[in-house]
């Protein structure tokens, strides 16, 4: 992260003290290459697990960021990638990297501008950007942006065990983060810990989805012989 190529520790002190839009707009020349883009092996293992489902037509990139998932849609959708994002900066990025066959707009996540246009909804990485609270919101949006019959997926990693040094790093990061928001506007929503599988599942089913949870076996088993990574599935009813 640290890297010539990646942002200084200084940048990355400004950007965390700007809002969420603010603070990506400012990222994103720099976004790329740090460890916060998604990596090719949860792309790839999202894209594989999804295939037995497609073709689709129409597909969404939720949260967009530079594009990283859109290369998962451009293998699954035949007719076209959209991408939104309320980063002007992410999405500009994005569009030199993509060029014009996919469409990308810039757009609240919580006030989605589509009704019925999608077959398949991804996202990756952007749902720790939402508080609990507004979890019921941002998924009826997406249920609204699917067309009957349609699919709304993200993959989730195991949470780490407290007796694991990243348990620790991650509680470390969420209560920073909750200090900074009650000292500073304005806020810079980040959690890790806020997003839970349980409440994910229930908020799902509340907004009208049917969800399945599929492992993804390319990250392997924790020592309980539970995944390390799952694919959460929903689907509009």
């Amino acid at each position: 992260m640290f890297s010539p190529e990646g942002p200084s520790v200084r940048e990355l002190a400004v950007q965390a003290l700007s809002s969420v839009e603010r603070g990506y707009d400012l990222l994103a020349p720099k976004f790329d290459r740090t460890p916060f883009r998604t990596p090719a092996t949860v792309l790839d293992a999202v894209a594989k697990a999804l295939g037995p489902s497609g073709p689709f037509e129409d597909g969404l990139d939720l949260c967009c960021g530079t594009g990283a998932g859109l290369a998962v849609l451009g293998g699954l959708c035949r007719r076209s990638v959209t991408g939104v994002d309320f980063s002007a900066g992410m999405l500009d990025v994005a569009r030199r990297g993509l060029g014009e066959d996919v469409a990308l707009v810039r757009a609240d996540a919580r006030a989605l501008p589509f009704t019925a246009a999608f077959d398949l909804v991804v996202s990756f990485g952007a749902l720790g950007h939402f508080l609990p609270r507004e979890l019921p919101g941002l998924f009826a949006q997406v249920h609204s942006a699917l067309r009957p019959g349609g699919r709304f997926a993200f993959p989730v990693l195991a949470p780490p065990r407290p007796s694991s040094p990243a348990y620790w790093t991650l509680l470390g990061f969420d209560a920073v983060m909750r200090v900074r928001n009650a000292v500073w506007r304005p806020p810079f929503v980040m959690y890790y810990r806020a997003f839970r599988l349980g409440d994910v599942h229930r908020e799902l089913e509340s907004a009208g989805f049917t969800v399945a949870l599929q492992p993804l076996p390319e990250f392997g088993l924790r020592a309980d012989g539970s995944p390390r990574a799952r694919l959460v599935t929903a689907r509009h009813g």
